[in-house]
Order: structure tokens, then sequence, then C-alpha cells
């Protein structure tokens, strides 16, 4: 059995999207004879506490955990924010919040921390690593990022002692949605592409989600790029099955940040519930997990508030349930520059539910090379109101059986062929 060291942010009992992809293939590696070991800290800022997680993590695993120190407390306190408030990525805010502090808390995130506020567990990390990989040899190395610090460790200890690296990145660095909206000084951008440059060439492998990121990354430097998506673990889904609601609701699971906002379809459907009164009786819009407070205004300025409901953050087991629950689920890429390959990891547990899907995404995007077969629609945004139609017919489309071409299995066999070819 070979052994894999995996460094990743993101463990249970942390949720959150951030988790899943290396939980889940670390549950399979050892199938093909890699033993990951597992490189987390110990006390890292809690995205959403979800401890029922903690099952997929094998009792077979080692799990080695190191304290992190973050500037989290700080900024909370300086902000005038409670000290026990999520962080929320993705510039998402679910109230009304500025002014003055909150635009310097940025900057000084933006200019000082790079490539992200988990830089201070870089050093110590590597120092520490460097004495246990001496007496617990590994035959390759995982990095995932975000957060990007993580891929510092790996070229580190890449450098200093030639152990064979993939680094894996489920988001880009300086092309991921909100790069623009950082604060940057002319130096720390050069820093933070210099730092990405180094990580891209110098990594054995790059692996990403999607095609379009692939080309991305080979654009910026990277030689070897290889494209695993994220996927679906059967288990996952409840059983018996939830029933599907009897109401016509249009669900999404997840966080909903500004630049997912999607006027056009909430237009859309709105036209729809206009030209039918029967259907608008039984329409519902329901958000499961923190939102923006731009999104929430622009559902009620079009006129859909009383067709709205909201659930908060669920933990991953309840979120299943709710994707089994859904007539229609709903995937919003958000409305920047990289979205061409915006793959996101709910995707692939929205086709593992079995519901219809309705991408608003490019048509000529990697949604589109996902969502390739009925029930599912993906419909670009200036077609939405032209789409009424196809839209509403999908309240009554039939259940789908999961692709396997989406499974964790699948995704796990092109991680080993990765590993193997090192």
């Amino acid at each position: 059995m070979k052994r894999v060291l995996i460094i990743t942010y993101y463990w249970p009992p942390n949720g959150g999207a951030g988790v899943y992809r290396w939980l889940k293939l670390s549950k399979l590696l050892p199938e093909h004879g890699w033993q990951p070991v597992i490189y987390t800290p110990d006390n890292p800022e809690v995205v959403a506490d979800d401890p029922g997680l903690l099952k997929d993590v094998r009792g077979d695993i080692e799990v080695v955990k190191r304290p992190i120190t973050e500037p989290f407390n700080l900024y909370k306190r300086f902000t005038g924010r409670s000290t026990k408030e999520k962080v929320q990525v993705g510039f998402l805010n679910e109230k009304k919040q500025g002014g003055w502090k909150e635009d310097f808390a940025l900057w000084v995130r933006s200019n000082f921390f790079i490539p992200d506020a988990r830089v201070w567990w870089v050093r110590p990390s590597v120092k520490f690593l460097k004495q246990y990989l001496c007496k617990n040899p590994v035959d390759a190395i995982i990095t995932t990022g975000p957060p990007h610090s993580m891929h510092l460790i790996g070229l580190e200890l890449k450098r200093t002692l030639g152990i064979k690296w993939i680094a894996d990145f489920r988001d880009p660095w300086t092309d991921i949605d909100f790069y623009a909206q950082l604060k940057l000084t002319r130096w720390a951008d050069a820093k933070h592409k210099r730092l990405e440059g180094e990580v891209l060439r110098e990594a054995d492998q790059v692996l990403t989600v999607s095609w379009h990121w692939a080309d991305d990354l080979r654009k910026l430097g990277a030689a070897n790029v290889e494209v695993v998506t994220n996927g679906y673990d059967p288990d996952d889904l409840p059983s018996p099955p939830e029933p599907v609601d009897d109401a016509f609701s249009l669900v999404h699971i997840g966080s909903l940040s500004p630049t997912r906002n999607a006027p056009e379809l909430w237009k859309a459907l709105k036209a729809i519930c206009d030209e039918d009164p029967a259907f608008a009786a039984k329409f519902k819009l329901h958000f499961v997990g923190p939102v923006d407070h731009t999104i929430a205004e622009s559902v009620t300025q079009v006129g859909l508030a009383a067709h709205l409901e909201r659930t908060g953050r669920v933990t991953h087991k309840e979120a299943m349930r709710q994707m089994q629950r859904a007539r229609v689920l709903l995937l919003l890429v958000n409305d920047t520059p990289n979205l061409m390959g915006i793959l996101p990891g709910k995707l692939f547990e929205y086709i593992s539910a079995g519901r219809p899907i309705l991408g608003v995404a490019p048509t000529a995007g990697d949604v589109s090379r996902v969502l390739d077969r009925e029930p599912h629609a993906v419909i670009d945004r200036p077609s939405l109101q032209e789409q009424r139609a196809r839209i509403k017919a999908m309240f009554s489309a039939p259940a789908s059986e999961p692709d396997p071409r989406w499974s964790r299995a699948a995704t796990c066999e092109q991680v080993v062929g990765a590993l193997n070819a090192l």
C-alpha cells in the first residue's frame, strides 16, 4: 500500500462545499492501493458545523492536526461583528453591511495576507511536516485549494524533500470570480501571480474540476493538467427516498453570492405566474443556505416575495433531503469572467437526486457538457424569457437515473491514474 499525504484546510466536523471532494476521495483511495494521510488544522474557522460528515472518515486513515492562527477574530472585532458570526466566502453578505471599516479590513486582507488569510499556517506546517515525513515517508503529496496557502506548503515540501506533488485547484487562484473585488495594490497582484506561477510550474501534476479552467491553467504556465470533476456519492442519498413536493418547488441549495443573482430568471418566473394562475398557486422558490441581501431584494422587486421560502444553512444530510424533495433544482452560475468553467460540486449531488435541473449558465460552458441529457435544461441568461414554456414544463418532468459518469467512484479512478503516473 502506497501512502499519500493530503493537505487540506477543510475537514469534518467542518462542513461546506470545500470538504466533500477529498473527504469522499480519501474514503475510496485505499481500495486502489493508496493509503491517505490527512493533514489539516486543529482549530480552523468553522464554515458550518457538520459532525455528521465524520461518518465518511475511514477508521484506518491517519488524520494529523496542527494548530492554526487566523485573523478572523481580529477582523470581527474591528468591524463590529459577533465573534460567533460565520465568515462568508465570495463577498456574500446576508445583511447590508459596509462602511470604511469593512473597506479597510478588505484592503488589509488583500495586501497583507497573500494568497489568503491562512498564510500564517504555511511556515509552521512546513517545519512540522519536514520532521514528520522523515519518520513517516509518503510516496506523494496532494494539496487542495482554496485556500491556496495549502499549495505553498506543497511547493516548499517539493523543493526541500523532492516528493512527488499534485496541486488540486477546486477553484482558480487569480481567475477566481471575486479576485477583481480584492483591493489589490500592484505589488500584491504581482505577488499573487508570481506564487501562482511557481505552483503551476513546479507541481508534478495539476488537477482541476472543469475543462475550461484546465485550459486557463495551461495558459498560466501549468505543463501537466488533468480534469477530475467533482462527483456524487450514492451513499449520501436518503433511504427511503424523500417524497417529491406537492408544490411546484424550484430549489437552490447552497450559498447565493451577489454574482449568482439572476434577475432575468426572476422576471421569467413572474411572467409564468402571471400567465398561469394555477401554476402560480403551486409555485414556490426555495433557497436553502445563506443568501446575499441583493438577491432577496431582487426577487422581491419583481413581485415574487409571496412565493419565496428561505431555509438557512443546513447539514449535508438535510441538504440531500431537500434535493430529493424538489420538483426542480436550480443551479445559478456566477455572472463573472470565468463563468464558462464554473462547475459547482453541488451539481453532481443534484444529479444523484434524480430531479430535473435548471442550469442558468452559458450553453457553451462546462455545465452544459455535464447536463447533456433530458430532463435537465441549461439556459443562458438572455434566453430565459423566450424559454418560459420549457422552464414551466420542467415542473412536470419525470425523475431520472443518476449518470454513473459523475460518481465519486469514477472520479477516484482518475485520481489514482494521476498518482500512479507520478
